[in-house]
């Protein structure tokens, strides 16, 4: 007697469903898509922003879109419009077969407390801590729907998770970078001093120096933030160091940030310095872009120059801003 092992299929696929099969596998054929899905798969929002995908490989945003409208073609992903953004998730009645695609033929692709089961939580040692810091955060706002302060939450302990050194310091991370958004969210334009956004690609360096020379300079008339299109781990260590001499101790208080729509949205002014166009296009929001140079391979000395050069472009937005 022979002893079978699995299931056995008892006939021969059919020429439609063997169509449909093979048109899908064509689409999951090529290494970026693939790794797209592997990475909404592993998402712990159960879905990623087409702006998360772009920094899996070198290549445009309407790249980007390409690839995962072959993949929408083919039933795999569905897609929403939030805002200016398009964000995808696994069609739900193919999650089963995705997931044993990818952990099947390349194990690693879904990382450790990568979400299977319910899409809507982040990893389950964080999830009461985030879930009672967001009960906290909607008690001191009250005039904000408490799901929409729980969603921010939550997608800001994911956005920072991504890149968390130290997972200790990920909650108290988490409730400074969330305090920010919802003060973005709920700013009244007409009460408010001008405010500015700087934008690079890892928030480690030429924006934090920025934020930190208009904040400075400006003593409270300006408000300036940063973010990045890719943000780093950890602030350059010349960087830093050069922050603790324009910001004394408040240059602790510096991380790096990702970019988000609403940060855009409550900037008066959008300031890029080296990140491409990965902005959104906000109407009523005015853009700029500086051409500094970057501090992640310079020198002591280099790094001070860079400072230099965005301290006199920053004097010169201040004085237009405030007068």
């Amino acid at each position: 007697m022979s002893i079978q092992e699995g299931p056995v299929a008892t006939h021969a696929i059919g020429l439609e469903a063997a169509s449909s099969v093979a048109a899908t596998l064509k689409a999951l054929s090529d290494p970026l898509r693939l790794r797209m899905l592997s990475a909404i798969a592993s998402d712990p929002r159960g879905e990623s922003c087409v702006c998360d995908l772009a920094e899996l490989a070198e290549v445009s945003q309407p790249t980007v879109s390409h690839h995962l409208k072959v993949l929408k073609d083919v039933d795999v992903l569905t897609s929403e419009r939030r805002g200016t953004w398009v964000w995808y998730r696994i069609t739900p009645n193919r999650r089963s077969a995705v997931t044993a695609l990818l952990e099947s033929f390349a194990p690693a692709t879904l990382a450790p407390g990568g979400v299977t089961g319910d899409h809507d939580h982040p990893r389950p040692d964080f999830d009461a801590r985030v879930t009672r810091l967001a009960d906290e955060l909607a008690a001191e706002i009250p005039d904000l729907d408490p799901d929409v302060v729980l969603t921010i939450v939550r997608e800001s302990y994911t956005a920072l998770a991504r890149t968390a050194r130290v997972t200790s310091s990920l909650v108290p991370l988490t409730e400074r970078f969330a305090r920010q958004r919802l003060a973005d969210l709920t700013r009244d334009r007409d009460a408010s001093v001008p405010q500015v956004l700087f934008v690079c690609v890892a928030n480690a360096g030429r924006s934090q120096l920025a934020a930190a020379l208009v904040n400075t300079l400006a003593a409270g008339k300006v408000v300036a933030r940063s973010a990045g299109s890719a943000p780093a781990d950890i602030i350059h260590p010349h960087v830093r160091s050069i922050l603790a001499e324009i910001e004394g101790d408040r240059a602790a208080e510096r991380y790096p940030k990702p970019l988000t729509d609403d940060a855009v949205r409550a900037a008066d002014i959008v300031i890029t310095m080296g990140c491409g166009d990965v902005c959104p296009i906000i109407p009523g929001v005015r853009y700029d872009d500086w051409a500094v140079g970057d501090p992640a391979l310079a020198s002591r000395e280099g790094v001070e120059a860079i400072r230099d050069d965005i301290a006199a472009r920053v004097r010169a937005l201040v004085d237009d801003l405030l007068s």
